[in-house]
C-alpha cells in the first residue's frame, strides 16, 4: 500500500509546493505583497471580489510584471524537466540532459540566428523556430555520434554533447556580441538564462510550444518503460525503438527550443528533477513524467525568486543557481554510471 500511495503523495505534494512557491514568488521583491493580498488580486482578475486593500501599485506589479514571469517559469521548468526525463528514458542513461547533450546550446545558437535573420519577416515566433532547428540539429548530431554497433555509448554521448554544447554556446555568444542587437540580449542570457524579459506576449508565444511536448510525451510512457528492459527486449515486445527515439527527440527539441528562445539556457533542471523523482517514485514513466513537470516548475520558480531577491537591486542569473545544485549531482551520477559500466578505461 505504501508503494502505491507514494507516487500519488509525491504528485500531490509537488502540486501543493508549486502553489506555495507561486504565492511566495508573486509577493517577493522590491514591492512586497502579503500572501492574502496576492490571493485577493488573483481572484479579482478572475472576476471574484474587489481585490481587497492591496492598492493599484501592488495590483500592477503583480499582474503586469511578476505573474508573467512566474507563468513563464512554470512552463520552462516543467518543459525542461519532462524533456530531461524523456531523454534519460530513450537513451537509458541518467546523464542525459538537454544541456549536457548539446540540445540547449544548439537551440540557443539557432534562436540567435532566427531572431537576426527571420524576425523582420515572421515576427516574434522566429526565435522559437530557429531554436527548434538548432536544437534538432544538435540532438541529431550527438545521437548519431553516440551510436555504435546498434547501441548508444555513454562516454561518446557525454563527450559529443560537451563538444556540441561548446560550439553552440560559443556561436550564440559570438552572435550576441558582434550583432550588437538588443533583441538578442547579453551573452550571459545564452549561457546562464533568466526570466527577466517575461511579458504576457512572450508567455503567449512560448507556452503553446512547451505544452505540446509536456502533454504529448506522457503518451510514450509505456514504451519508455519497455526500453528500460533493453533495446532488444523492447523490440521483441513490439516497440520500434528508433522511431520512438526520433519522435521523442522532436518533441523534446520543440520544448527545449521554446524554453531557450524565451529564457536562455537554464541548465541541469532536466538532470536534477527526474533523478529526484525516480528516487521517490521509482522508474515508471507514467509517474516520472508528470511529477517531473511539477518538480521542474517548482525548482525554476523557486530559483528565480531567490535570483531576483537575494542581491537586490541586482539580479542573479537563474542558471547560475541551478548549476550550483546540478554540477555536484552530475559528478556523482558520472561516478555511479562509470561503476555500473565496469569502468571506461
Amino acid at each position: 500500500m505504501t508503494s502505491r500511495l507514494r507516487p500519488a503523495l509525491l504528485v500531490a505534494g509537488l502540486g501543493v509546493a508549486l502553489a506555495g512557491v507561486t504565492v511566495v514568488a508573486l509577493g517577493s521583491g522590491a514591492v512586497r505583497i502579503a500572501p492574502g493580498d496576492v490571493v485577493s488580486i488573483l481572484l479579482h482578475h478572475a472576476g471574484i471580489g474587489d481585490g481587497g486593500g492591496a492598492g493599484d501599485t501592488s495590483d500592477a506589479v503583480l499582474w503586469s510584471i511578476r505573474l508573467p514571469r512566474v507563468v513563464l517559469g512554470v512552463a520552462v521548468g516543467a518543459g525542461l524537466a519532462v524533456a530531461g526525463a524523456a531523454l534519460q528514458g530513450i537513451f537509458r542513461n541518467p546523464l542525459a540532459d538537454p544541456q549536457l547533450i548539446g540540445i540547449s546550446s544548439g537551440a540557443a545558437a539557432g534562436s540567435a540566428i532566427g531572431v537576426l535573420a527571420l524576425e523582420s519577416a515572421i515576427g516574434g515566433i522566429a526565435g522559437s523556430i530557429g531554436a527548434f532547428a538548432g536544437g534538432l540539429a544538435a540532438g541529431a548530431a550527438v545521437y548519431s555520434l553516440a551510436r555504435h554497433r546498434g547501441r548508444t555509448e555513454v562516454v561518446t554521448l557525454v563527450l559529443a554533447g560537451i563538444a556540441v554544447a561548446a560550439v553552440g554556446g560559443a556561436l550564440a555568444g559570438f552572435l550576441s556580441v558582434i550583432a550588437d542587437d538588443p533583441r538578442l540580449g547579453s551573452p550571459l542570457f545564452y549561457s546562464l538564462g533568466g526570466l527577466g524579459v517575461a511579458t504576457w506576449r512572450l508567455v503567449g508565444l512560448t507556452v503553446p510550444f512547451i505544452a505540446i511536448g509536456v502533454l504529448a510525451l506522457p503518451r510514450f510512457a509505456r514504451r519508455l518503460d519497455l526500453i528500460l528492459l533493453g533495446e532488444r527486449e523492447a523490440a521483441h515486445l513490439g516497440v520500434d525503438v528508433e522511431q520512438l527515439r526520433r519522435r521523442v527527440l522532436v518533441l523534446v527539441t520543440i520544448v527545449v527550443g521554446a524554453s531557450v528562445a524565451a529564457a536562455g539556457v537554464i541548465g541541469f533542471v532536466g538532470l536534477l528533477v527526474p533523478h529526484a523523482v525516480r528516487l521517490v517514485a521509482g522508474p515508471g514513466h507514467r509517474i516520472v513524467l508528470p511529477a517531473s513537470a511539477l518538480g521542474g516548475a517548482v525548482l525554476v520558480v523557486a530559483a528565480d525568486t531567490v535570483a531576483r531577491t537575494v542581491a537586490l537591486p541586482l539580479e542573479v542569473p537563474v542558471g547560475l543557481l541551478t548549476a550550483l545544485a546540478g554540477g555536484p549531482l552530475f559528478l556523482w551520477l558520472l561516478r555511479r554510471t562509470r561503476s555500473e559500466h565496469g569502468g571506461w578505461g
